[in-house]
């Protein structure tokens, strides 16, 4: 029944195999399945060897490995406990009269597949975080169920950081769900090959989230234009439209580091070039922007439409998405488009080598990898057959794949310190410089608050680098009073965030210039710093400079999510877990280890309550007042202000020096 195999702990009975194994410092691996059990490795690095014990009885097996410790018994039944012997985890107990337990594998008829299910036993008072993004009010997600998908907006990464002292990894890339109740917690992919999963124990959120970071990977170091400014909008249209943006802020003496090229710049989806209708000179428009110190990023999807110069050869090469049943047209949006099979090393090959010579060799390092899902007309995943296997078993991996492509091609060109922005990730997606932002939202303040936490569980569930569309995508009147303070509130909160970008599809709509190539797609309406009135403007101004005076700070930051998987944007918690209150402050958070932010996040509020954690002296930054930690307080908010505090007499140059 038990047995040690080259470190491995392994159990076999009635033809199921369960693999017990150390991976990485304080972490294990487990992985059951009725037929043989496979090495993919999905979003795991390859283990690194620890020192590991192996203990076998006739009742039970136990492995340990550094602070985690897993017990099976003679029936099956997996236990985790932490080095002070503080039970972590269970599977539910198999017993006659439900007869199932936590492990249920069932066959899928007519296949060598299963539909797999984990049962956990649910603790009603921990509180869990992370998987990724989703669109509601929830940071703590104990109670919520979740679909294991991604769609625009909606970002499934299995990783969840457990108040109890465990990270836990779904490592299946399969379509499914997650459920957080009360009685159990659940995970279910009704398609896949095994049960796969990983845990770690930690003392601390930064223990638990540094182990996962050295299983999954870290970031590449960011570079120094990413930590400052980025203007965008739907969208520039033309070459020299673009140009005059930049060459406007030189004039005005704002800073800027990277301005971008949206969709439908190209002659067709999936011809990934510049229409030189609009954009006649990419080479020239490059080197002014670098002159102005300025880099450019470009859009790409991967859609490939049928008019598209390489649908045929793509389509011959077996580099795009199969439809099993139906007609072949994945996607429509002026145009029937495929789309691109990341999951394919060779269409990987192909896809970059005509970036590198349409864009890259341009002097192009930064891309914008919209659509990254891939978003699909229908979501229906057994329909969809990727080169690694259907949609259905292995869909969730996509996105990271799309990261690869770019990475990859970019390093093999010499490239350091790469970052690329993406609509949506994968556990692993970190480390392929993957940039992510939170998809195409609404504008308003119910949104803004619900990007807030967002954007911390996108940061537990491994994505240091994450961002918004500041003023959400959709909507929003740059002549409307109310939108403009909705600006500058988001423009506030992005100034604190991994990434400082502008973007949106502003009314009113703009028509198209053309009927091919780049003209058949209209434009939303100016979304620059000075298109929002001159009260708005001194304020985004005034914000500009200060993310410039901070960079130094940012850049530290970047280098700890570099070396250790540090999140720049972190809960409470992660820097207070002794304090039991910092484990529900929902609408707050550190940038780094010194500033605590606290975002307005209601229409016509000028003061807000803020939760300053026990153990440390806050000093709000614009008043200079110090208070001790432990207590709530309300401050106020003024138009011109969000609320800061520095931590313990730390010296920032948040205002110009004014409080050093």
């Amino acid at each position: 029944m038990f047995r040690e195999e080259n470190g491995r702990l392994i159990r076999e009975y009635d033809h199921e195999r369960v693999w017990i194994e150390p991976w990485g410092e304080h972490s294990l691996r487990i992985r059951a399945s009725y037929a043989e059990i496979t090495d993919e490795q999905w979003a795991l690095l390859p283990a690194v060897q620890t020192l590991s014990h192996i203990s076998i009885t006739k009742e039970r097996a136990t492995i340990v490995n550094g602070n985690i410790r897993a017990e099976i018994t003679d029936k099956g039944q997996i236990f985790f406990y932490n080095q002070h012997g503080k039970l972590l985890l269970n599977e539910t107990e198999d017993t006659y009269q439900l007869k199932y337990g936590g492990r249920e594998l069932s066959a899928i008829p007519g296949s060598s597949d299963f539909s797999v299910k984990l049962r956990l036993e649910a603790d009603p008072l921990e509180k869990l975080y992370g998987m990724g993004q989703y669109q509601h009010s929830f940071l703590n997600l104990k109670g919520c169920s979740l679909e294991l998908t991604h769609r625009n907006s909606q970002i499934s990464i299995p990783f969840v950081l457990s108040s109890a002292g465990y990270g836990f990894l779904w490592h299946n890339p399969a379509i499914g769900q997650a459920h957080f109740s009360l009685n159990v917690t659940e995970w279910t992919a009704p398609s896949s090959k095994q049960l796969d999963y990983w845990i770690t124990a930690g003392d601390s959120p930064a223990e638990i989230e540094e182990a996962y970071a050295k299983a999954t990977g870290t970031v590449p170091m960011m570079p120094d234009y990413g930590m400052g400014f980025w203007q965008c909008k739907l969208r520039y249209r033309t070459q020299e439209e673009l140009l005059e943006v930049a060459r406007e802020h030189k004039r005005r003496g704002l800073p800027i580091d990277v301005i971008v090229i949206d969709f439908f710049h190209w002659t067709n989806q999936g011809d990934w070039r510049f229409d030189p209708e609009y954009w006649p000179d990419p080479e020239a428009m490059v080197q002014e922007l670098q002159e102005l110190g300025i880099e450019l990023m470009v859009s790409v999807w991967p859609t490939v439409q049928t008019e598209s110069e390489n649908y045929k050869e793509m389509l011959e090469k077996g580099y795009l998405l199969r439809s099993d049943r139906g007609v072949r047209t994945q996607f429509q949006f002026l145009g029937q488009n495929a789309i691109f099979d990341a999951t394919n090393p060779e269409a990987r090959k192909f896809l970059w080598g005509l970036i590198k010579q349409n864009y890259y060799d341009k002097g192009i390092k930064v891309f914008w990898l919209d659509e990254a899902e891939p978003e699909l007309t229908v979501y229906d995943h057994d329909i969809y057959r990727y080169h690694i296997g259907s949609s259905k078993q292995i869909g969730n991996i996509y996105p990271m794949k799309y990261s690869q492509t770019f990475y990859d091609g970019m390093v093999a060109e010499g490239q350091e310190n790469i970052i690329n922005l993406v609509r949506t990730a994968w556990a692993g997606s970190q480390r392929y410089g993957a940039l992510v932002w939170s998809g195409d939202i609404h504008s308003s303040f119910k949104v803004l608050g619900i990007q807030v936490r967002a954007g911390l569980n996108m940061a537990v569930a491994g994505i240091p680098w994450w961002t918004t569309d500041i003023g959400g995508f959709h909507g929003g009147n740059p002549a409307d009073a109310s939108f403009r303070e909705l600006m500058v509130r988001w423009f506030q909160y992005g100034a604190f965030s991994p990434v400082f970008r502008l973007h949106g599809d502003r009314s009113p709509f703009v028509p198209p210039t053309g009927t091919r190539g780049g003209g058949v797609c209209g434009s939303g309406s100016d979304n620059e710093v000075w298109s929002y009135g001159e009260e708005a403007y001194a304020i985004f101004k005034e914000f500009m400079q200060m993310r410039e005076r901070l960079k130094p700070y940012i850049r530290g930051l970047m280098e700890a999510a570099h070396e250790k998987g540090t999140p720049p944007m972190r809960p409470l918690f992660y820097d207070f877990p002794q304090d039991p209150a910092a484990w529900d402050i929902e609408d707050q958070y550190m940038f780094g280890p010194d500033l605590l932010v606290a975002p307005v996040l209601g229409e016509g509020e000028r003061a807000r309550k803020v939760y300053l954690p026990s153990g440390s002296e806050w000093t709000h930054v614009y008043t200079g007042t110090a208070y001790a930690g432990g207590q709530a307080i309300r401050i106020d908010a003024p138009l011109t202000q969000i609320p800061l505090f520095v931590r313990d007499g730390a010296v920032l140059p948040v205002l110009g020096g004014a409080e050093e």
